[in-house]
């Protein structure tokens, strides 16, 4: 928040300025000691990978165990405790009615001849953006993103003379409706992949050049962070951020900075032969679980998840509910959302059904970008 710096008559007036001026004051410091923090546990995982020459940033778990040596073996630990072309949807201003086990904002990409965000929550359907599309440019479509708490977008603009890279353009989300203010942060991106832009938290964003260098962004400071250490094999974060999947040489794991654990998964036979391999789609914030979707053949943006897997184990977890899988997400309060075509099972920590919720026709297909708590 910027202030003025007049000089007020009135105290009251003065009160409060100097009220929001600290309170702006303690947000950038806690943003810059987030990334200090970053940068700091990726001198820490380096150490541990030392061996293969690996590097990742991860924000560190507060409570967790201290750094292990480069030779340590796999760790394991416990799960924690669970905690308790498409049309657009008509306007809503009226306060939303809170939908039993899944009370936050869902936000869905449609394409026609523009991209549009919708956010919906409970019974309130809002466009809250719209950009626009170019058969010359594909990469818009195939990168567009919405940060995990709903403040910032961001994809790649396409350049002229490639069509599989561009400039990362930036911006934060206003009022429904309004098209925000987009800067370019980045040349010569990447927009290929069915994860061309994963987020870090809330904040940062992880991006791959097309020389195929990947770089963290600090998206409220428009800029790299200083010393971001090379993450080629980065899968994803989880929604808070915390914990990261990753693979070298073939060896998958998830690490918090003070703990890696490695782990084995071998997909359905039958099933892999249909796709060119598998990833890491989205990580539960204990670092226990990830959910893994197939490599589609062509370099386009899709999710495709089909399991849950124990890290601790390789097993593979069974999901209560009926029909086809489309997407699998872990959120920021612990729970899981299992897309499916008859609605949205919402799932707690433990995976045991909370509640379903049946999607609106038109949002049924669409990509499920974020879910904000």
């Amino acid at each position: 928040m910027k202030h003025d710096r007049l000089r007020l008559d009135l105290a009251d007036l003065a009160e409060e300025v100097n009220t929001a001026d600290l309170h702006d004051r303690v947000l950038h410091t806690s943003r810059r000691l987030v990334i200090q923090r970053a940068i700091v546990t990726s001198a820490a995982v380096l150490a541990l990978f030392g061996a293969t020459g690996t590097a990742l940033a991860v924000i560190p778990r507060a409570d967790g165990p201290a750094p292990l040596p480069a030779d340590s073996p796999s760790v394991t630990v416990s799960p924690s405790p669970p905690a308790d072309p498409s049309p657009s949807p008509s306007l809503s201003s009226s306060p939303p009615a809170e939908q039993p086990g899944l009370p936050g904002t869902r936000y869905y990409l449609s394409f026609g001849d523009e991209a549009t965000v919708h956010a919906v929550q409970g019974d309130a359907h809002n466009v809250v953006t719209r950009f626009p599309l170019s058969d010359d440019d594909l990469c818009p479509g195939n990168t567009l993103t919405v940060s995990p708490d709903g403040r910032w977008v961001a994809y790649v603009k396409g350049s002229s003379t490639d069509r599989h890279s561009g400039e990362l353009l930036v911006g934060a989300l206003g009022e429904p409706g309004e098209r925000p203010v987009m800067t370019s942060v980045l040349s010569d991106v990447n927009c290929l992949g069915s994860r061309a832009l994963l987020w870090n938290g809330n904040d940062l964003l992880g991006v791959r050049l097309a020389d195929t260098r990947f770089v963290l962004l600090d998206v409220a400071a428009k800029e790299p962070v200083a010393g971001s250490p090379r993450m080629e094999n980065v899968e994803g974060w989880s929604a808070d951020g915390r914990w990261l999947a990753a693979q070298e040489d073939g060896t998958r794991y998830v690490t918090d900075g003070q703990q890696v654990r490695k782990y084995d998964y071998t997909p359905p036979a039958d099933e892999a032969l249909k796709w060119d391999g598998w990833a890491v789609r989205s990580i539960s914030t204990d670092g226990r679980y990830v959910a893994v979707g197939w490599h589609g053949t062509d370099p386009s943006r899709q999710d495709d998840s089909f399991d849950v897997v124990d890290t601790t184990t390789g097993a593979t977890v069974p999901l209560p509910g009926e029909g086809e899988i489309r997407s699998i997400l872990f959120t920021a309060d612990d729970k899981v959302l299992v897309r499916r075509a008859n609605g949205i099972s919402v799932l707690d920590s433990s995976f045991e059904p909370l509640a379903t919720v049946v999607e609106p026709v038109e949002f049924q297909r669409l990509d499920l970008l974020a879910y904000r708590v």
